[in-house]
């Protein structure tokens, strides 16, 4: 980019979101997202324990183990095993606790990752018209694209966007 030019709003917002990201203390994923009006920031969020409560850095992830259908080209066929941790709220969810239904009536989110089926829930009935996502979550990609399409929600992946320097952080788990 040269010194001329500037970033389209997606890039923008999207940058927002990852250094939003980097507040999380999360050492498996940091998520950001941010709520946007137009072209004016609402309110921006990450992932991370409630308030006051020690987080994954201080206490640990608090891991379960779940249990899955296996995909047939998988070794062993039958169940296979997921382990996530709990002890977060995921960044959509603090965003929809730390920002208003008017402001959010008309708005985009923009998240580093796509939102889960619990989090794509919740902003369903939030009143947003899109999701604007980097980072796909294949597990819910399908499920969670087919209720935006039914709920007439924008639902959208930044293929080409490059993350800033220093702001993703990832185990793939």
């Amino acid at each position: 980019m040269t010194s001329s030019s500037r970033k389209d709003w997606d890039t923008y917002f999207m940058d927002i979101a990852f250094m939003v990201s980097t507040r999380s203390r999360c050492p498996r994923r940091h998520v950001g997202s941010v709520l946007v009006q137009g072209k004016k920031l609402l309110g921006t969020a990450y992932n991370g324990a409630p308030m006051g409560v020690p987080d994954c850095s201080e206490a640990g992830c608090m891991i379960v183990e779940e249990f899955e259908p296996a995909v047939p080209s998988d070794s062993a066929g039958g169940m296979k095993k997921k382990q996530r941790c709990i002890r977060t709220i995921h960044a959509e969810q603090n965003l929809l606790m730390f920002t208003d239904r008017v402001d959010r009536e008309g708005s985009v989110v923009y998240v580093t990752d796509q939102p889960c089926w619990t989090c794509a829930n919740m902003l369903a009935n939030s009143g947003i018209v899109e999701i604007v996502f980097h980072r796909i979550y294949p597990k819910d990609h399908d499920k969670v694209a087919a209720l935006m399409k039914q709920k007439g929600i924008g639902f959208r992946r930044i293929d080409d966007y490059v993350a800033p320097p220093d702001t993703e952080v990832q185990d793939g788990a």
